[in-house]
Formats: structure tokens, C-alpha cells, sequence
């Protein structure tokens, strides 16, 4: 295996927060890496390290001569007014050798990835779409070495699974920050994880990985109760000592202290405790939906919706981006108003609303000071009663952590601190948009074991399939147009039942073919294009780069709100143009693939 990067003795701090000391490992071709740890330890800050953007206390960082890297943030930005094919045609490095002009492959990879125009501009694109653009960057660049900072945020199912099937096919070495377990697990060959300001390395996927840990935090938890034993010993000689102590025994009493800050690590996760954190009473009328509608323009979200919700049901939300999840909740709170219908909420309901944007906490104060703001007493079923001080500490909040100003915390210590303003309140109802961006796997683990024994109701729209798996019993799938559909069950469930409804319609499509040999099936493997193929290639390019334009140009008609004499006919055009979308891209891609 050839060394792509080799990080030694690495170290840095933000004043007296030291977030890694002296760490040292390398990533070799063919590693897929998964680097995991609390919020607010330093991964983001490492994978900024390794890119260049930050420079690091101590330490060193070597790639490989030569060696191709690319790097997706958090939070790509775009220049305003540029087309996303400019701006990429711009930042994207063409291969010499690629027969494919970098103009169509750039196309190809915006359309896997659900962007139908390249030529419009990014200035109104949401956070989903902009992550989109900046992972067709990264891709189309055909990097040695990825590195991907949380390459799921804001990405809609469809585009999650999309990625982890591409990222698996590939042979590109990548290590990247991501809470989604299920793509660790299917992705991931390797783990990285910082704990203790050090580097833990397993081999494996996550699966392998949490069997590791939890055998390690064992041997680490058994080690740490011997230490305090002998450091109890070790007080009780240091109080009867005279104060002239000889050499050995200074040597003693500096090994007290070295045993003193290593006896001080803390290794328990499981601080909200769910017995305790519970929510108010809610009665039997929860809500009723009655003929809701709602549409923006001729964008329909809800149409003549009717739904009775019952008592500690749990459910979530899916949906493509812009199909109007939040705009769901918002109007089950009041917070937007229906077209026609009404929603009517039972007098008991309690709503707890986390949202994508997080509460407005005042960014001057300190953690402890903007909870207390909110309530200077936290009553649990009516009789425990907790500071905001004791609160915050099982929400991983340590005494020092909250002392921090707002300002300062990382994204997930951000999510985690509205995660706990919402709950200090003992809502009945939560409503959950996307919550579990940012969050740490710790996290999110104490979250879902909360929502599980959770006594209200939950709503939670999510791209997390993991999480959705581990908390609701049925799905809304929301499908555009206004339509919705229940399903009983959870996200893998809905899968399998798309995976067996596809089959099931392939099997009617398309007769049994008769079972052939091992030698036919190698003289049908794809030969190379012939040149009428490369000819029927280049057509198909024109013919879909037209027919997009012109199902664009009809969807502006549609949306300008104007009236149109011919609306039956322009809709008839544009199913056809659909149809013709559909037909010519699949031939494409099967072209493209033989290449």
C-alpha cells in the first residue's frame, strides 16, 4: 500500500482548550476513513489542518509528491451571479486523456446529483443544493485523496444513498467527518476517533468499530478505578509528610499529580438519563387535520389534507428538498397559515420545536447564562428539581464547557445547547427538523435512547436513516404535488418495499431469459463504442441539453403566475419532454458507461 499522508506529532489549541496533543497517523491508498468524536474535540478542525486552511501548534503533515486532494467544507460558498457550469467549468481540472469534453461530464454529474440546470446562477440555491454543487466539484475532480467534511448535511435520502454507492464503487482513497452510521458502515474500511485530545485507530467499518471501542472504555474504565484506588494511597502519604521531603520523595510526589490529572478522564456518555427527563401530561386529543391546502404560486404542498393524530405516535417526515417538510410542521404550530382546512390541537399539547435555523441565543453570553435566562429552576415530573448548571451537564455540557460564550461554540455544542433549551421547557410534542445535523454519534445515540422512552408524541424530519430506523413507527412520504403517503413502518422497512415493488415490476415489464453459460456471458460483456455509437453519443448529448431547456423554459411559464391560453396543450408537451428525458438519458448512461 503506497502512503498518501503521514501526520506526526500533531498538536493545537485555542488558548487553554487543547483539542489534540501530539497525534500520529497516516492514511495509505485504498483507506476509506471515518474520523469520529464528541463536538467541539477537533475533527473539523484536523480535516482544516490537513487542507491547509488552519496551521497547526506543533507537528508535522506530509502527502505523497504529486498526490491529487480534494476537500468538500461544511459550508461551501459560490461567487454571486455565477452559472454553476462556469463556476465549475472554472474549478474543475480537465483530464487530457478524457475523450468526454469536461462540459459533459460535468453535466452528467449534476444530473445524477438532482440539478437539472447548470446554467442558472446559485444565489437562491438552499443548503442541500449548494452541498450538491460543491460534491460535483469535488467528485469531477478524481481526487487521490477525498476529504470530505460532513458530506451528508442537507442532502435529501435520495442523494445520501446516491453518494454512498458512488463513494463505494470508487477506488479513490477518502477520509471524511459524517455522523450517518449506516454510510459509515457501508463506506467506511477504517476508523479514526478522537478521544482524550489522542487517536484511537480500528480496523473495520462502524459496526466493528463500536465492538472495539466499548472493549476498550472497558479495559480504560477498569484502569481508571485502580488509579483512584491508588491514588486514595497516595493522599493519604502525601497529608503525613513532613514539608522537607528528600529527592525520592519529590519523585513521589510528582507521580501523585501525573496520577491525579490521568485519574480525572470520564468515560460515561449516558448522561440524560430517560427515566428522568420526561415530558408533561398530554391528553387523548393530540390534532386533527381537516381538508388542509397549502400552495406557494403553482407550488401545491398540501392538497385537501385530512389526518387524525393519535397519542404517542411517533413519525417521520421524507421527502425530496423543496417539497415542503418544514413548511408542514410550521403550519401544525400556527406558525404558518393554511389556504383553506383547518388544523385543530388538542388543549393539552405542548409543542417543542427545534428547527433547522436553532433558537435566537443571544451570541454575547455565556452557555449557563443564556439556559438560566430561560429558567432558573428545572422541575422533572413535578418534583426533581435541577439547576441549569446540573441540567446542562447531561446534556455533555461540562462545567467549563459552560462557561464558554455562544460565539465560540462549534456547530454540533450549538445544535446540542438548542437541543437542551428545547427540552427544558417539558414539552409533549416535539417536532424535530432535521436534528441531527452537527450532532456528534455520542450524541445522537443519548438523543434516540431519549426519544425512545419519550412519553408524548414526535414528529421528526430527517435525512438520517439511521436515526429514523431507531424512533418512528410510521412515515409521511412526501411526494410533491401536494401528495403524501402513510407508510407503517420505518425508513429501512419503506426501502425494502420500493426494492421488492421495483422487482415486482420488472418481473411484469420483462419475460424470463433463458440462463446462459459462463462462456456467452463473456462474449455479452459491453464492447467498446463503435463510432456510430460515439456519433449516437453526441446526439443524445445535444438532444438532452434541448429538451432540458425547453422543459425549463415551460416550468418558468408555469411558475409566472400569468395567464395561459394553452395551459392543456403546454402540459401535455411537458409530460412528453419528461418521457424523452427519461428515455434518451437512460441510452446515454448506458453509452457512457461502455466508455
Amino acid at each position: 500500500m503506497k502512503p498518501y499522508l503521514q501526520v506526526e506529532d500533531l498538536t493545537k489549541s485555542y488558548g487553554d482548550r487543547m483539542l489534540f496533543d501530539s497525534v500520529t497517523f497516516g492514511v495509505n491508498e485504498g483507506d476509506k476513513i471515518g474520523l469520529i468524536a464528541k463536538n467541539g474535540t477537533g475533527k473539523s478542525t484536523l480535516l482544516r489542518i490537513l487542507s491547509g486552511i488552519e496551521s497547526p501548534d506543533s507537528g508535522q503533515v506530509t502527502f505523497r509528491n504529486g498526490l491529487r486532494t480534494g476537500f468538500l467544507t461544511q459550508t461551501p460558498h459560490f461567487t454571486p451571479g455565477r452559472s454553476i457550469m462556469s463556476h465549475l467549468l472554472e474549478t474543475v481540472q480537465s483530464d487530457p486523456h478524457d475523450e468526454w469534453g469536461l462540459e459533459d461530464n460535468i453535466k452528467q454529474m449534476l444530473s445524477q446529483l438532482g440539478i437539472d440546470n447548470p446554467e442558472t446562477t446559485a444565489d437562491h440555491f438552499s443548503g442541500g443544493q449548494i452541498k450538491r454543487i460543491a460534491l460535483a466539484q469535488v467528485l469531477l475532480g478524481k481526487p487521490d485523496l477525498l476529504i470530505l467534511d460532513e458530506p451528508t448535511n442537507h442532502l435529501d435520502l435520495a442523494t445520501v444513498e446516491w453518494l454512498e454507492n458512488y463513494l463505494s464503487r470508487q477506488r479513490m482513497t477518502l477520509l471524511m467527518v459524517t455522523h450517518d452510521r449506516y454510510f459509515l458502515d457501508r463506506v467506511c474500511n477504517k476508523i479514526i476517533e478522537i478521544d482524550l485530545q489522542k487517536i484511537f485507530t480500528y480496523e473495520g467499518n462502524f459496526d466493528l468499530y463500536l465492538k472495539r471501542r466499548a472493549e476498550r472504555l472497558e479495559t480504560l474504565t477498569g484502569e481508571i478505578a485502580k488509579m483512584k484506588n491508588t491514588l486514595r494511597k497516595e493522599e493519604e502519604w502525601m497529608r503525613r509528610q513532613p514539608q522537607a521531603r528528600g529527592g525520592k520523595a519529590r519523585y513521589r510526589i510528582n507521580a501523585f499529580y501525573d496520577l491525579k490529572q490521568r485519574s480525572q478522564a470520564n468515560y460515561d456518555e449516558k448522561q440524560i438519563d430517560p427515566s428522568e427527563v420526561k415530558s408533561s401530561y398530554i391528553g387523548s386529543k393530540i390534532f386533527e387535520a381537516r381538508d388542509v391546502s397549502k400552495r406557494f404560486g403553482e407550488k401545491v404542498i398540501l392538497d385537501n389534507f385530512t389526518y387524525t393524530f393519535a397519542r404517542y405516535e411517533k413519525l417521520g417526515i421524507i421527502g425530496g428538498n423543496g417539497v415542503g417538510k418544514s413548511t408542514f410542521v410550521k403550519m401544525l404550530q400556527g406558525l404558518i397559515a393554511p389556504d383553506s382546512g383547518e388544523w385543530n390541537v388538542g388543549e393539552t399539547v405542548r409543542f417543542g420545536y427545534y428547527s433547522q435555523e436553532g433558537l435566537q441565543l443571544p451570541s454575547g453570553k455565556k452557555v449557563i447564562d443564556a439556559i438560566t435566562d430561560l429558567t432558573e429552576d428545572v422541575v422533572i415530573n413535578g418534583s426533581t428539581h435541577y439547576t441549569p448548571m446540573q441540567f446542562l451537564t447531561r446534556f455533555l455540557f461540562s462545567p467549563s464547557d459552560q462557561q464558554k460564550y455562544i460565539s465560540t461554540l462549534s456547530g454540533g455544542e450549538m445544535r446540542r445547547l438548542n437541543l437542551a433549551a428545547v427540552l427544558i421547557s417539558q414539552p409533549n410534542f416535539l417536532i424535530l427538523d432535521e436534528p441531527t445535523n452537527d450532532l456528534d454519534i455520542m450524541t445522537l445515540g443519548i438523543l434516540e435512547n431519549y426519544l425512545k422512552e419519550f412519553k408524548g408524541c414526535v414528529i421528526v424530519i430527517s435525512h438520517d436513516r439511521f436515526f429514523l430506523d431507531s424512533i418512528v413507527d410510521h412515515l409521511f412520504v412526501m411526494e410533491g404535488n401536494g401528495e403524501i403517503k402513510d407508510f407503517p413502518g420505518n425508513y429501512s422497512d419503506y426501502r425494502m418495499y420500493l426494492k421488492e415493488k421495483r422487482e415486482a415490476e420488472q418481473k411484469t415489464a420483462k419475460p424470463q431469459s433463458p440462463a446462459v453459460t459462463s462462456t456467452q456471458r463473456k462474449n455479452q460483456r459491453p464492447q467498446r463504442l463503435s463510432f456510430k455509437e460515439r456519433k449516437e453519443l453526441e446526439t443524445l448529448s445535444n438532444e438532452i441539453d434541448a429538451l432540458n431547456e425547453e422543459k425549463n423554459r415551460l416550468e418558468a411559464i408555469f411558475n409566472s403566475g400569468d395567464e395561459i391560453n394553452d395551459i392543456a396543450e403546454k402540459a401535455e408537451r411537458y409530460n412528453q419532454i419528461k418521457e424523452l428525458l427519461d428515455e434518451k438519458e437512460m441510452r446515454w448512461l448506458e453509452l457512457s458507461d461502455r466508455e
